[in-house]
């Protein structure tokens, strides 16, 4: 399957459009292409049951972030610090770069 082209890549800190997170800020700290979610930082938590592995270590109830789809997050705007879509330009030494549509910054 082919990896589908994502805005957002691990380390850009986002906002939630969508879901019980709505309107929630924070970094993405896993990103997959392939699925097209990534994982947000204190965004959907989910309770994950825990069993006591052999080495004497506890089981338990773990909190842990869940993935939600890239679609439903906006990346924010390092310069501006607003919300903003993406596009893409090439910049002095020819490379291509992510460039906000709000204040027209690279990144």
């Amino acid at each position: 399957m082919p990896s589908i082209k994502m805005n957002v890549k691990k380390g850009d800190k986002v906002q939630v459009l969508s879901g019980k997170d709505k309107g929630a800020q924070g970094e993405v700290i896993k990103a997959m292409p392939r699925e097209n979610k990534v994982v947000v930082e204190g965004v959907a938590m989910v309770k994950k049951h825990v069993k006591a592995d052999a080495q004497g270590q506890g089981g338990g109830i773990v909190e842990k972030e869940a993935a939600i789809d890239a679609s439903n997050v906006m990346l924010i705007c390092p310069s501006c610090g607003k919300p903003t879509r993406v596009g893409h330009a090439k910049n002095d030494e020819g490379k291509k770069v992510r460039v906000c549509k709000k204040c027209g910054a690279q990144f």
